[in-house]
């Protein structure tokens, strides 16, 4: 769970906040007003937040190439179809 910090907070203990994030993995979301304006996370968090971020756009790209000869309404069925399927087999319990 992420720590919750106001701006001028953070100002004046930036440095044990750091020393926090980076050793101990902490999490800090920083509020001015009552309002969450930015966060403060591990580096390794954030990378591996942006790896995640290429893979799913590299995923999407390549079902894009494979289907730019469909129609966009067989498309759309299809995904229709994949989706009641997989919610219908997740609301039966499993055995």
């Amino acid at each position: 769970m992420a720590k919750k910090m106001n701006a001028l907070k953070l100002q004046k203990n930036l440095s044990q906040v750091l020393d926090e994030v980076f050793q101990k993995g902490d999490q800090y979301v920083i509020e001015r007003a009552g309002r969450a304006m930015a966060a403060v996370v591990p580096l390794w968090q954030l990378e591996e937040r942006r790896k995640r971020k290429e893979r799913f756009f590299g995923m999407v790209k390549e079902v894009r190439q494979r289907n730019k000869k469909e129609k966009p309404e067989v498309v759309a069925g299809e995904v229709e179809e994949a989706v009641k399927a997989v919610r219908g087999n997740a609301a039966r319990p499993k055995r």
